[in-house]
């Protein structure tokens, strides 16, 4: 379980809190989402988890452990980070998948590594193009590489950064069905950052509004509400059911 604590954090030492009390939990294979307006706190709350940021005071844990006190090999093959955009360069897709063993094999990849990366491709039906450059595929495709990439640091908990943005409609569900299975399939718990309302539903099991750099609203499907929904993004909003599915309906 993913834990954290009245966290605190500012990015310089007399300024203004980017998180200001911020907490939450997140169970073993739940989805968890981030929403809130740019600059609520959801990018600076990813750095803090995974160490890139320190917080002034607060408490991260993991499955028990303090992150804060963990040295970043170890946090790396416990947390996996799927940014939205990534440059693979001259890599192979399989060289690209086996960088996130990283962690486990440090200078030189063993037959154990290989295979792991082997496995993963297979399941993720990315075999095919093992020996393509990451560069010259779909950027759907080049999204389920970044995935298996960081599955293939055998994380606990994955982190997304709008995994989503910049992909058509057809990709957009893609990496959602696929992030969401392997949530359960691994029993994998996945924190990710969303803007759109309708693909959080679809997405997630828990979800946290940010707000000023606290987590205001907290809940499954039910705090999805238009009082909930005006006060974190300032807009109106109705809410329906289509075909026994929740959607979010803006007013014009």
């Amino acid at each position: 379980m993913l834990k954290v604590e009245n966290l605190h954090f500012s990015y310089s030492k007399n300024g203004d809190h980017a998180l200001n009390g911020a907490s939450l939990q997140l169970q073993q294979g739940e989805v968890g989402i981030l929403l809130g307006k740019n600059g609520s706190g959801k990018t600076t709350l990813f750095k803090n988890i995974l160490g890139i940021e320190k917080p002034s005071s607060g408490s991260i844990r993991f499955d028990g452990e303090n992150l804060l006190k963990m040295p970043r090999r170890e946090r790396a093959r416990r947390i996996a980070y799927v940014p939205q955009h990534i440059h693979f360069g001259d890599l192979s897709v399989l060289d690209s998948v086996l960088m996130g063993r990283v962690a486990y094999f440090g200078m030189r990849a063993g037959r154990e590594d290989y295979q792991a990366v082997e496995k993963i491709l297979r399941d993720m039906q990315l075999d095919t193009f093992a020996s393509r450059s990451a560069e010259a595929l779909s950027g759907g495709e080049k999204q389920k590489i970044t995935i298996a990439r960081a599955m293939a640091q055998e994380p606990k908990l994955m982190i997304f950064d709008e995994p989503t943005g910049n992909l058509d409609i057809a990709n957009e569900q893609l990496i959602i069905r696929e992030a969401k299975r392997l949530a359960k399939e691994k029993n994998i718990s996945v924190l990710s950052s969303l803007h759109d309302l309708n693909q959080a539903l679809a997405f997630g099991d828990k979800f946290f509004f940010m707000k000023d750099g606290q987590v205001k609203y907290a809940g499954g499907r039910e705090v999805f509400t238009p009082a909930v929904i005006k006060d974190i993004f300032d807009t109106d909003v109705r809410i329906a059911q289509v075909d026994g599915r929740t959607v979010i309906l803006q007013n014009f």
